[in-house]
């Protein structure tokens, strides 16, 4: 590798063991395998425009890798409900195995707030996900739903995936399973009750 792909992975290693605010350029330059911290200057720019690109490879991957696990939740002879369950088990379960991951995209969205490349890349994600979540409900293809779904299907799957991380990253004893999301699910739908005609 040369320089630039060591800094970055370099500054990917830092953001995992410790996170955007306790990385300095002096903590990128040694995971870098000693990399010189004037190397950052002439590569990225500056620290921050480095952790971007190490945030925006690191989300890369974790939304590859959230694909795979949705790809994969289909159960055999299941109700639609089980296979719901059984989704929301393995993004859960993910939570715990790349963990580091997800942590990365929550500190992505606060730095967000400073940097609005980072934030047009967020965005742009988060219309993806919405679209892909959405897909993977109806059994079709991505690019076969539309807006108003991608909107409301979607747009509540990534709000239950940002709080279920949340919860799990803090308090992963109280947070909730499969099953309570789907029980929970039934309860909100009484709550709100049938839609107009």
């Amino acid at each position: 590798m040369g320089n630039r792909e060591d800094l970055l992975a370099g500054a990917r290693r830092c953001l995992e063991e410790k996170g955007w605010a306790r990385t300095t350029v002096r903590d990128i330059a040694a995971a870098s395998g000693g990399v010189s911290m004037a190397a950052i200057g002439y590569h990225f720019g500056s620290r921050e425009a480095l952790l971007n690109a190490a945030l925006i490879d690191a989300i890369d991957e974790w939304g590859t890798r959230v694909g795979r696990t949705l790809a994969s939740f289909g159960t055999e002879g299941a109700t639609p409900a089980e296979r719901y369950e059984a989704m929301w088990d393995r993004i859960i379960e993910s939570f715990s195995t790349h963990r580091a991951l997800w942590l990365a995209s929550i500190e992505a969205v606060t730095q967000a707030e400073h940097s609005e490349e980072l934030r047009r890349y967020l965005a742009g994600g988060q219309a993806q996900g919405r679209r892909g979540l959405a897909a993977v409900l109806c059994g079709v293809e991505d690019d076969a739903v539309g807006d108003d779904t991608a909107r409301t299907l979607g747009a509540v799957q990534m709000a239950l995936l940002s709080g279920l991380m949340t919860q799990w990253l803090t308090d992963a004893d109280q947070a909730p399973t499969g099953a309570d999301v789907v029980a929970g699910l039934r309860a909100l739908a009484g709550v709100v009750g049938p839609g107009r005609p």
